[in-house]
């Protein structure tokens, strides 16, 4: 059974960083990514490995967002720097098949976290 634990979320201003990390256990699939929901938006892909740890990332976090990978800790990161209030969401970790992860389309990937909450202040 694929497990998804998200950890890292919390509270910081506009500027500030944060990383959050998603451990997995339970896991046959190589790619992961990281989403995220905003109230009254729909989620949407933020940044993601593929099979071979080369990441890939939604136009809006370029720059200031970095996805990494740890396999001997079977953990995904999200670091992200300079963030802004509208980067506050809650964030999810997902993994499935590379077909249906580097795409960042929300609706492909078939397990879940359940997810960490971000909060950025003005």
């Amino acid at each position: 059974q694929v497990q998804l634990v998200e950890s890292g979320g919390g509270s910081v201003q506009a500027g500030g960083s944060l990383r959050l990390a998603c451990r997995t256990s339970g896991m046959r699939y190589n790619c992961m990514a990281w989403f995220r929901e905003a109230p009254g938006k729909e989620r949407e892909g933020v940044g993601a490995t593929d099979i071979n740890g080369k990441p890939v990332y939604a136009n809006s976090v370029k720059g200031r967002f970095s996805v990494s990978k740890d396999n001997s800790k079977n953990t995904l990161f999200l670091q992200m720097h300079n963030l802004k209030p509208e980067d506050s969401a809650k964030y999810y970790c997902a993994a499935d098949i590379c077909s249906r992860i580097t795409s960042l389309d929300r609706t492909a990937p078939r397990y879940w976290g359940q997810g960490t909450q971000v909060i950025v202040s003005p």
